[in-house]
């Protein structure tokens, strides 16, 4: 049963899918215009590394024409897919779904609109997580990182970002790396809480390393600096080897 206080949904959890409230206005655009504006989203966990955003049918404002595809969940049921402005399977809906809270509402598929919109600003690659936190801080650690047995980087003055749920990273001056070492791949990766990123291979080994040249507002203190992923190079913090990382990056 949904827990109403005041505005707010209290968090609740059908099976394996965590469901609440969102807090903000969501806008999702196709085709130059808004087919989705709502401040009444349903923030869907349906894996548990992020939400994604469920909508009000009311809320949405163009015509979902079904493609006569069907997708099934063990925890949502059967979903029905629909061709939206043209673009197939965009558009998805659980009219019969064992969670009463899914059955009318919409999902878009991320990558199938133009644009996304939380209040006034845009988000990149998947909805924001209300309960992950990013802190960047500078620090006084000497850090030094080895790539099969060479030193890359060497840096008394690292800025170090805390995100939930990962272990923190080290960002470093240019200045203090081998630059010698790196050869941009080309790679492009995009974060909702940090932006665009740009990767190099290091000593032949495919990116290892990467950069916000123009991170988002909350991330704007590793502008320009390098991080490394500590899971496949061998880090010292103030001289002691430190114990890689597990993680999804592993």
């Amino acid at each position: 049963m949904v827990v109403w206080v005041g505005a707010v949904m209290e968090p609740i959890t059908r099976g394996r899918v965590r469901i609440e409230r969102a807090a903000k206005r969501v806008r999702v655009f196709l085709g130059g215009r808004v087919i989705a504006d709502t401040v009444r989203a349903l923030l869907v966990w349906e894996v548990p590394y992020y939400p994604t955003y469920y909508f009000p049918r009311q809320d949405v404002a163009v015509e979902l024409k079904p493609s006569g595809r069907t997708v099934y969940s063990p925890s949502r049921g059967e979903a029905v897919l629909f061709d939206v402005e043209g673009v197939a399977d965009a558009a998805l809906a659980y009219p019969g779904s064992p969670i009463e809270e899914l059955r009318d509402h919409v999902r878009f598929e991320w990558e199938a609109v133009d644009a996304w919109f939380e209040e006034d600003e845009e988000v990149y690659v998947h909805a924001r997580d209300p309960y992950t936190r990013v802190d960047v801080l500078p620090s006084s650690r000497h850090v030094r990182v080895e790539v099969d047995g060479v030193t890359v980087a060497d840096s008394r003055s690292p800025r170090i970002l805390f995100e939930t749920g990962l272990p923190p990273r080290y960002y470093l001056p240019k200045t203090d790396i081998r630059l010698d070492l790196l050869t941009p791949t080309g790679t492009v990766t995009h974060c909702p809480y940090k932006g665009t990123a740009e990767y190099w291979s290091v000593n032949g080994r495919a990116d290892l390393a990467w950069s916000y040249r123009t991170p988002l507002e909350e991330s704007r203190r590793i502008a320009g600096l390098v991080s490394f992923y500590d899971e496949k190079v061998d880090v010292y913090i103030d001289g002691v080897l430190q114990d890689r990382p597990k993680s999804k990056f592993a």
